[in-house]
């Protein structure tokens, strides 16, 4: 078995996310399936595109958008992970009370992107080397954007690479922003927020924005698979 996403606790999930913003869940891709991941990435023909994140002041290190059909564990990993958060994504936008509502399945999900012009593939494939960094972002990529993506950690850290920890930023109303700073095990998935979340205060439920990254990386090299469940323009 190269993943364990059939055996995740969605309730203990959906826990985690509404009072934090994210979790982390340790040993969710087998070793070798990280191992398997991480050498696509100098094979042009799993990719539509190349960015070189300094071109565009997105930070330092490059990453690659996987092409349809995506490779058979990236496409399983994006529509069983979907199945599993679109009901809380619906109970998190009740919670905000915005009128975003997200349909069961990830090809109706797609249907709605397409209808709104948004059709390439978002999967991505990441690499950073020493020196590199990712700035604080969002990855909404047109109307449509669900409100939870993921991302699978495929090296060691400490041993792989030093520093490259992941960031998340939360800025909350009249207050100072609140960093969580994540240094996850080979295999973890991280689920998070990707541009706000409900956060229960005094007065009842408020939004607040959520930015992510990556600090700049020590030494070797770094390898992560990004899984965004809508479509891009």
């Amino acid at each position: 078995m190269q993943h364990h996403v059939n055996e995740l606790d969605w309730s203990e999930l959906e826990r985690a996310l509404f009072a934090d913003g994210y979790v982390l869940v340790p040993h969710v891709l087998e070793a070798r399936a990280c191992t398997d991941v991480a050498a696509m990435y100098p094979n042009d023909d799993l990719f539509r595109s190349r960015v070189h994140m300094e071109a565009h002041g997105f930070g330092r290190g490059q990453y690659r958008y996987f092409r349809y059909p995506l490779p058979e564990l990236i496409q399983t990993l994006r529509a069983e992970l979907y199945a599993g958060l679109a009901p809380i994504a619906n109970r998190w936008m009740e919670a905000l009370r915005l009128p975003d509502r997200f349909p069961d399945s990830q090809q109706a999900l797609f249907d709605l992107c397409a209808a709104r012009g948004q059709t390439r593939p978002t999967a991505l494939l990441l690499t950073y080397e020493p020196g590199d960094w990712n700035a604080l972002h969002q990855d909404l990529y047109g109307e449509i954007a669900f409100p939870f993506q993921a991302t699978f950690f495929l090296s060691r850290p400490g041993e792989d690479f030093t520093g490259g920890e992941f960031v998340l930023v939360e800025q909350r109303p009249r207050a100072q922003s609140r960093p969580e700073v994540i240094v996850p095990e080979l295999g973890s998935m991280l689920i998070f927020a990707n541009r706000y979340r409900p956060a229960q205060g005094k007065s009842g439920t408020y939004r607040t924005i959520v930015r992510h990254g990556v600090s700049r990386i020590r030494s070797g090299r770094r390898f992560a698979l990004g899984i965004i469940f809508h479509d891009a323009r």
